[in-house]
């Protein structure tokens, strides 16, 4: 009965399910029809079966019964099969009949199993050949057999589980060992997932008040069943792990969580949905499962979110009811289709902005479709759409995408190339061109010209010229190759280039000299900035000994131990005789050109002293007014001779 709730739940329509019982004969208690598909029909008519008969032979009650009885139910053609058949007259026999038959019993040993499996192929060949003749009945295409049997507790079980086998084109088995009680019902359930494409998502943290206490509320798990393509995002995306995907405690099968998201909302309108399935509590009669549900019969929708340790929350899923019925929702958490895709400029992700835009508009210019004419028809008896498909497949065997990933695509030496070598066939001039390209290159190696390199991501210069026509040559070389099979003149193409690789030993000499003759300019370019340097510090320190040595007065006298030291005074050198020793002794250091221009400029902003500008070989006579009114010598020291 659990099976058909979560069936009927999820499927009210499309699947059908046929009960039947069996003991010393088969009881049918529901038919193909759909007003028999319901759990309120089975229980019905399972209870007017009533309990076994003890006073019946136990060795009349056998499971053969209802196992031809299920065979023949499955040759009975439905009312969706008539309808098929009624839609397609001349192709009735284009629809299928495949069925599944679920067997509940307690076999005796694996040997029983096998007499079983023979019993029912056996019924099904008999059955299709009465169906064969019959317009009320179709023939079994593939019938599966699910034993699972059953063991009382306490006991062990004698019947070995087995995988799916195939015993005839016409019947695959399986078995399955299962302890009688509330194993069988967790052992359905994963049945009904494997059978029906169904998946678990378990519901966190739902508020719920407490019964002995109104005043209080815990957090509930819900596990609700709904068709496999609710999780479809995260499949896609390969977010399943962040989306709290565990193993439930059978270990049998998988559970998404998703959280509990406290604000709700009425208005399912404001949200974008791109699926909507039906859903079924695992556990129906549970007091968590019972509140949800009425909770969202009464008109309530709830928003569910991705568990996540870090970072912003993602709504991702939207319980709500329709018409009575609970539905999961599933919201775009990505970019919508409705909003304009991003520019292409501005890379995937942000991290590639150099795509050959311009390359890619030329090259769908030159594989447009377009409507074919009777004349175009190839000789070969190829469709139209092969030829195009053929053409576009040798166009993209070697096509970067990024502008930093190729060399060859940025030259215009090997458009020519590049432009043929794709061809389905090449002609003789054909190949003279693409010879021509390849002597043209290695005209550029021996000229020794530059390369269009990128050096996006690289530090320095990049890499040596050797280095980028090497570069060069194993990119055309790979573009050649994936074309050579093609016919004898492709691989002309690739001998020319290899041939044009192997330099002779005088040209890898001459190579060798020019990679020591960069080297050694590389050093002498460091060695002589670094020297360049040394030197100008020198300059600077001997032009500042050269300031000290003729300070005459840089010696500090005294003339009594009360007189304060006199300031040191140091003569101004001009502009011209700073120019002229620094001429002298050659190049001169920043520090000091800014020294003499800043020396410069503040001799221009103040009156000169009167002595050091009447000065004669820098020495100017003190007290020259004593002289001329007392007519006495005045010696240089500013004392009177007598």
């Amino acid at each position: 009965m659990e099976y058909c709730r979560i069936l009927y739940d999820v499927y009210p329509k499309d699947k059908l399910v046929n009960y039947i019982v069996s003991d010393s004969e088969f009881h049918i208690l529901n038919t193909w029809r759909r007003e028999d598909q319901s759990t309120h029909e089975l229980m019905s008519a399972l209870a007017a079966v009533g309990p076994p008969n003890p006073r019946e032979d136990p060795e009349c009650c056998s499971i053969l019964h209802g196992l031809v009885a299920a065979v023949e139910s499955l040759c009975k053609i439905t009312e969706l099969q008539h309808e098929k058949r009624t839609a397609l007259m001349d192709t009735a026999d284009k629809v299928a009949n495949r069925g599944r038959i679920i067997c509940l019993t307690n076999a005796k040993s694996d040997t029983h199993v096998r007499m079983l499996e023979d019993y029912i192929q056996e019924t099904i060949l008999d059955q299709n050949k009465l169906a064969a003749g019959s317009d009320r009945l179709m023939a079994i295409q593939q019938c599966e057999l699910v034993l699972v049997h059953i063991f009382p507790q306490g006991e062990d079980t004698l019947v070995s589980d087995r995988p799916k086998k195939e015993i005839s084109p016409l019947l695959t088995s399986e078995v399955h060992s299962v302890r009688a009680g509330r194993h069988l019902a967790t052992k359905l359930n994963v049945l009904v997932q494997q059978h029906f494409d169904l998946a678990s998502t378990t519901i966190t943290n739902i508020p719920m008040k407490e019964e002995q206490h109104a005043n209080t509320s815990a957090n509930y798990d819900v596990e609700l069943l709904h068709h496999r393509d609710a999780h479809l995002e995260f499949f896609k995306s390969g977010d399943l792990h962040m989306a709290g995907t565990s193993t439930r405690e059978n270990g049998l099968k998988e559970t998404v969580t998703l959280k509990w998201c406290t604000p709700r909302t009425n208005s399912i309108e404001l949200h974008y949905c791109t699926g909507a399935y039906r859903i079924s509590p695992t556990d129906v009669n549970s007091r968590p499962s019972s509140c949800l549900t009425n909770f969202l019969l009464n008109g309530r929708s709830v928003l569910l979110e991705q568990p996540r340790k870090s970072g912003s929350k993602v709504i991702s899923h939207m319980l709500s009811s329709h018409g009575g019925e609970i539905f999961l929702h599933v919201l775009n958490s990505n970019r919508s289709t409705l909003e304009d895709p991003p520019s292409i400029s501005e890379g995937c992700g942000g991290r590639v902005t150099d795509y050959r835009i311009t390359d890619f508009g030329e090259f769908m210019r030159e594989n447009r479709l377009t409507p074919v004419t009777e004349s175009s028809h190839s000789p070969s008896g190829k469709l139209p759409v092969e030829r195009a498909k053929a053409q576009l497949e040798r166009c993209t065997r070697y096509w970067p995408m990024i502008i930093s990933q190729t060399t060859i695509f940025n030259m215009q030496a090997v458009v020519p190339l590049a432009n043929l070598i794709v061809k389905e066939t090449l002609t003789e001039e054909d190949v003279l061109t693409c010879q021509k390209t390849v002597y043209n290159l290695v005209d550029m190696e021996r000229k020794n010209d530059p390369l269009p390199i990128s050096t996006v991501g690289s530090r320095g210069k990049g890499p040596k010229r050797d280095e980028q026509y090497r570069i060069m040559w194993n990119e055309l070389e790979t573009l050649v190759k994936t074309h050579a099979g093609a016919t004898d003149r492709h691989q002309r193409v690739l001998d020319c280039i290899i041939a044009c690789r192997s330099k002779p030993p005088e040209e890898d000499d001459r190579k060798k000299r020019g990679r020591k003759r960069e080297e050694r300019d590389d050093r002498m370019e460091k060695n002589g900035s670094k020297e360049s340097e040394d030197k100008s510090w020198q300059d600077s320190e001997r032009l500042k000994g050269l300031l000290d040595k003729e300070d005459p007065e840089s010696e500090v006298i005294k003339d009594s131990p009360d007189s304060p030291e006199p300031l040191n005074k140091k003569p101004r050198l001009t502009t011209e005789e700073v120019q002229s020793t620094e001429r002298a002794k050659g190049p001169v250091s920043l520090l000091t050109m800014w020294t003499n221009r800043i020396t410069a400029a503040n001799s221009r902003k103040h009156q000169e002293f009167v002595g050091r500008v009447s000065s004669v070989n820098n020495k100017f006579e003190l007290y020259q007014h004593l002289k001329d009114e007392n007519g006495m010598d005045i010696h240089e020291n500013g004392k009177a001779a007598r």
